[in-house]
This record gives C-alpha cells, sequence and structure tokens, in this order.
C-alpha cells in the first residue's frame, strides 16, 4: 500500500491537486491507496516527547509504519517545504526509517526548485529513508484548480508513481529476504 499525505491547510491547494492525481494515477495502476490528509487532522505542534500520546500522533505513526512506500505532496513556502510538513515528519520520523519515499512539490514559481534538496537530505540521513531522486515540481501555470493541464508536469508525476511502486517492490523484496537469510 502506497500512503499519500496531501500537505497543506489551504483550501485551495495545489500541492493536494498533485496528490489526487497520483492517487488516480496509482490506482489506475493497481496499487493500493491510502490518502491521508493532513488538513482533516488535528496534529498538535510537537514539542518533543509530551505530544507522542496524542491520538492523532499515533494514528499518523500508524499510517507511515503500514505502508511499503510513500508520497509526500507538500506546498513550498518561503522557498522551503511547509510547516505543516515539518510538523508531521517530527511527530512520526522515528517510524519512517527504511521507507521508499517521493516527493511532490506546488509552489506558485520556478524560483523554489531546490527547495526539497535540504528536506531530502533530513529524510535519508536522519530517518534512513530510500528518496526517489527525481520529483514533481509544479508551478501554477500547470493547473487548474482541480486538475493538472500541463501534459509534460502530468508526464512526470505518471513516472514518479511508476517508480515509487518499483521502489517499494523492490524494498520490500530486499526485507523478505532478509528475513529468511
Amino acid at each position: 500500500m502506497i500512503l499519500i499525505i496531501s500537505c497543506s491547510h489551504h483550501p485551495d491547494s495545489r500541492s493536494r491537486v498533485l496528490a489526487h492525481a497520483a492517487k488516480e494515477a496509482l490506482l489506475a495502476a493497481g496499487e493500493k491507496v491510502d490518502f491521508f490528509d493532513l488538513r482533516d487532522v488535528d496534529l498538535p505542534l510537537c514539542d518533543g516527547h509530551s505530544t507522542y500520546e496524542h491520538p492523532s500522533v499515533m494514528e499518523a505513526q500508524e499510517r507511515v509504519k503500514k505502508a511499503k512506500g510513500i508520497l509526500l505532496a507538500v506546498p513550498i513556502y518561503n522557498y522551503t517545504v511547509n510547516a505543516v510538513t515539518k510538523n508531521f515528519i517530527e511527530h512520526t520520523g522515528k517510524v519512517w526509517k527504511g521507507k521508499p519515499v517521493g516527493l511532490m512539490a506546488a509552489a506558485g514559481g520556478k524560483g523554489s526548485y531546490m527547495a526539497l534538496l535540504p528536506f531530502f537530505g533530513s529524510l535519508m540521513l536522519d530517518f534512513h529513508c530510500y528518496v526517489l531522486p527525481q520529483f514533481v515540481y509544479a508551478t501554477s501555470d500547470q493547473m487548474s484548480e482541480n486538475d493538472i493541464t500541463d501534459s509534460e508536469l502530468q508526464k512526470r508525476l505518471d513516472e514518479l508513481v511508476h517508480d515509487i511502486s518499483w521502489l517499494a517492490r523492490v524494498v520490500e523484496e530486499k526485507g523478505k529476504k532478509n528475513l529468511q537469510g
């Protein structure tokens, strides 16, 4: 099962459009999908210890733990991923170990293209995730309110969906072999 996490609280989120497009592509490819929209979750601000027993945090950790792969759909605010995404990772980081991760980002313009690199590093170094090196970066002129309108963006999203499915299978097989061997 691939977990898609929509990380925006904005009601007209373009990153949510990417998340829904990825969901449709995964379902069309026969994958099982868990769609987790963070605007529907009451996650407290992470303070490093006292919030870990919060029911929403425990649910979030369980959903990440069950996933064989994860797609994050994040908005870019002020040249980095939004605070909602960071808060979610801080609450659930310990269960990300060894997870394949793909990233989709929506931004107002092309100037924030490199904004995901520090986030990649954190996922790889702090949480030992397998992060796909190619990601989807979308600007407002490539989408309508509810759909992807740019064929090149759709192609990149389809490739990301294919790659996360493939990597999730590879990592799952590696895990099975390690248990047997």
